[in-house]
């Protein structure tokens, strides 16, 4: 009860924000400006359940978000980010603090890490264009159900 409780409040005492900027705000800038990414969120909401004690991680993937159903989920598209919390006699079990809920089929969980540095969903190049060049990228996320 306890964390669901704290899972809706931080999507109801936080204003939800897409940033390009890598890394995460530090907790307490986060704190202060009442808003921030998903991985913003994810990390102050794992810094108060380490406070509290409980063991927690964070974790890095995708939010699908089924066009067909209408549900409007903060963060889907993209990559997302969210807090895991161990529970003894159950294991860790996530907790998505920018939509209030606790992580179901639809988060597709690509990395885990005590931090953010931990948990990079994603490795690369670095390609350096000239100055009227840009880059987009686009993620699409489908569901396949095996036997």
């Amino acid at each position: 009860m306890l964390l669901m409780t704290l899972t809706y409040a931080f999507k109801e005492g936080f204003t939800y924000e897409r940033r390009s900027e890598p890394g995460t705000r530090p907790p307490a800038l986060t704190l202060k400006l009442g808003r921030g990414s998903c991985r913003d969120l994810a990390l102050l909401m794992i810094e108060a359940l380490r406070a509290l004690g409980l063991a927690a991680r964070f974790v890095s993937g995708y939010l699908y978000v089924p066009s067909r159903d209408g549900e409007r989920y903060r963060g889907g598209g993209s990559t997302h980010a969210w807090a895991q919390v161990y529970l003894p006699e159950v294991g860790w079990r996530g907790f998505d603090p920018t939509n209030g809920v606790i992580t179901q089929t639809n988060h597709v969980r690509v990395a885990v890490g005590r931090t953010w540095r931990d948990a990079t969903p994603t490795s690369g190049t670095i390609y350096l264009g000239g100055a009227g060049e840009t880059l987009e990228a686009e993620v699409h996320v489908e569901l396949a159900h095996t036997p």
